[in-house]
């Protein structure tokens, strides 16, 4: 028997944007790992057929981006607890007979990019303000409601999509509207864009900010510009601004360390990879 090489992917409609293969292709090379991590653009007719091909081809693992994430709950035989709350899958792991597992770590990502942005964070200090109310916003609620933040401030272009939230996930979520939106910062702890305001070739992040607090942290899951005009505003009101591209080096890891084996580390050797 010959030992098989390990494949992994990421997989998209469009996926050519993805900075994944940098992620990956970083760690294995660092660890000497005799595998692969590639793109794959498989749109949503074939999805299903390619997905329970793959354990065939040699392929152990893959990501699932933009418009997959929800799609692959929905053909997964195995769906972990915190994708079902999120609602979508990020990291699907082929099990030997074949069979797929839907995670979602997101979340974790999330979570693990503040804390090493801001070692003293202490979610549980006081309330958290977050704009957004889709997929991403969902990863974000369930991982502050996990750190034990007392409430969740949120606000979103349409109210509709944020109420939905809060009757999904309860009375620590608050909704605010969003031509108030500038309101829900005001001593709060904790401060996310999870909107694709301000990002590259998308309308600017317009909220006014001017009540941020001096020692809150601010992340914005956008990471094209890295320094986005919401971060400096937190950089200037004294705040730890945090972006969004160690969210996506973050996530990554638990992944690769399932398909791969080594625990790999997000580190600044990461960073200029990924960025490069």
């Amino acid at each position: 028997m010959t030992d098989r090489i390990p494949l992994a992917a990421v997989i998209g409609h469009p996926v050519a944007h993805s900075r994944s293969p940098k992620v990956h292709g970083h760690w294995l090379r660092r660890h000497g790992v005799r595998g692969y991590y590639i793109p794959m653009d498989v749109g949503a007719a074939d999805l299903a057929e390619v997905l329970r091909t793959m354990p065939k081809m040699g392929f152990v693992g893959c990501n699932v981006t933009i418009p997959h994430k929800e799609t692959v709950l929905r053909i997964a035989q195995s769906v972990t607890d915190r994708a079902a709350l999120i609602g979508a899958a990020n990291t699907i792991t082929f099990r030997d007979d074949g069979s797929m597992q839907a995670d979602n770590t997101d979340g974790f990502g999330f979570l693990e990019n503040i804390r090493q942005a801001a070692p003293g964070w202490s979610p549980r200090n006081g309330p958290a303000a977050v704009f957004g109310a889709g997929g991403a916003a969902r990863a974000v609620i369930v991982s502050l409601l996990d750190a034990g933040v007392p409430q969740i401030r949120l606000t979103n272009r349409s109210r509709g999509r944020a109420e939905a939230l809060r009757q999904e996930f309860g009375a620590k979520v608050v909704v605010h509207d969003w031509v108030r939106a500038g309101n829900i910062v005001d001593d709060a702890v904790t401060v996310v864009n999870t909107t694709s305001l301000g990002m590259e070739g998308k309308p600017a992040f317009r909220v006014p900010l001017d009540g941020l607090m001096p020692g809150a942290v601010v992340s914005d899951l956008v990471y094209t510009p890295l320094e986005t005009d919401f971060l400096k505003a937190a950089r200037s009101a004294g705040c730890i601004a945090v972006d969004g591209l160690g969210m996506l080096l973050h996530q990554a890891a638990p992944g690769f360390e399932r398909w791969f084996g080594p625990r790999p580390e997000v580190d600044d050797d990461l960073r200029a990879a990924t960025l490069a």
